[in-house]
């Protein structure tokens, strides 16, 4: 297959791009023109420069494409809501447009898990309605992700929605690896009891459902959530990554609803002053970590064949010794908080 990718100059898209080249496929990526792409283009990828949110530059990138992987979306920056509105839900509809007008056999676009809500202390499943937390990145990804059912719906769009919870893996700069620099530096705490589960796939199980969305003749018209199936509380998954690192398990707890305030103080403060990064809490982050959300992954498996390959405890082994590997990366932006790049919550 012809396969363009969105955003694939991010974290996912780097390990969708080695799965789909090991089957033999031809890739093309959309990057903004400020990206640095020598990744890519040093093993033969096809790059085109453009911005999801210009319609009359996916032209050419999508031309004489078989599918659409869209993984482009803007997230981790603190930046307003018609900023955010701009990529996740105007871009996400240029690339829809795009891929109707080029007639594709498929568009395969990734939203989010993060659509259904937190602290919603249940499994939830693909019918569960979309209640996302007031926050401009869930907010947009679930009207993107409606976008995108109501035009298979209604304009036949070809397209088939994957709902991942939070991936994780070697290259997560954003995430994990601003985890394990606060567990090194001893300013790591638990939220609440810690016990919560929190919502948490690695990243190879997110590429192992893109690929089946890509090829499943039934697919088209649905949404599915993917997952592992196991789940790790905050306390084990922030215990597990100091293991892995030699670094000293968080012990201090801060209640919930204490640091929840603080969050909610720390974003005005943030909004008076004009300040072109986030605050040190966020009441979505602290919502994110300190709340239990699971996603209920049967319809996957039933009916695309999803099975997860990789316990959520070997992936944070082998997310941290990438991490112990790149000393040179660590503190420095992640090329994915641009706006056209693959980015989760």
């Amino acid at each position: 297959m012809v396969i363009l990718i969105t955003g694939g100059n991010g974290f996912l898209g780097r390990h969708l791009i080695e799965a789909l080249r090991d089957r033999g496929d031809e890739v093309r990526v959309l990057a903004l023109p400020s990206e640095d792409t020598s990744w890519l283009e040093s093993r033969g990828v096809a790059v085109y420069r453009g911005d999801v949110r210009e319609s009359d530059t996916l032209d050419a990138p999508i031309r004489s494409v078989d599918a659409v992987v869209h993984l482009a979306g803007l997230m981790g920056v603190w930046r307003p809501y018609a900023d955010y509105h701009a990529v996740n839900v105007r871009g996400t509809l240029n690339v829809c447009r795009a891929a109707l007008a080029a007639e594709v056999e498929r568009l395969v676009h990734v939203s989010s898990s993060i659509v259904y809500g937190l602290a919603l202390e249940r499994e939830v499943d693909e019918e569960c309605p979309l209640s996302p937390f007031p926050h401009p990145y869930p907010v947009t990804k679930a009207e993107g992700d409606r976008l995108v059912l109501r035009m298979s719906a209604d304009d036949q769009l070809p397209a088939v929605i994957i709902r991942p919870d939070q991936f994780f893996g070697p290259g997560d700069r954003l995430h994990f690896a601003h985890l394990a620099d606060r567990l090194r530096a001893g300013t790591a705490i638990i939220i609440g009891s810690g016990e919560n589960a929190l919502p948490l796939v690695y990243v190879t199980d997110v590429v192992q459902a893109l690929v089946l969305a890509l090829e499943h003749p039934a697919a088209i018209g649905r949404a599915y959530n993917i997952s592992s199936d196991v789940t790790l509380s905050q306390r084990a998954f922030l215990t597990a990554i100091a293991r892995e690192i030699g670094a000293r398990p968080p012990r201090l707890h801060i209640p919930y609803r204490l640091l929840y305030a603080a969050g909610y103080a720390a974003e005005l403060s943030a909004m008076a002053a004009r300040r072109k990064f986030a605050p040190p809490a966020t009441r979505f982050g602290v919502a994110f970590l300190g709340t239990d959300s699971r996603a209920a992954i049967r319809r996957a498996t039933q009916e695309l064949g999803y099975l997860p390959q990789v316990d959520l405890s070997e992936g944070v082994r082998l997310a941290a010794a990438w991490y112990l590997g790149h000393e040179d990366t660590r503190g420095r932006p992640s090329p994915a908080s641009l706006p056209t790049n693959e980015v989760r919550a």
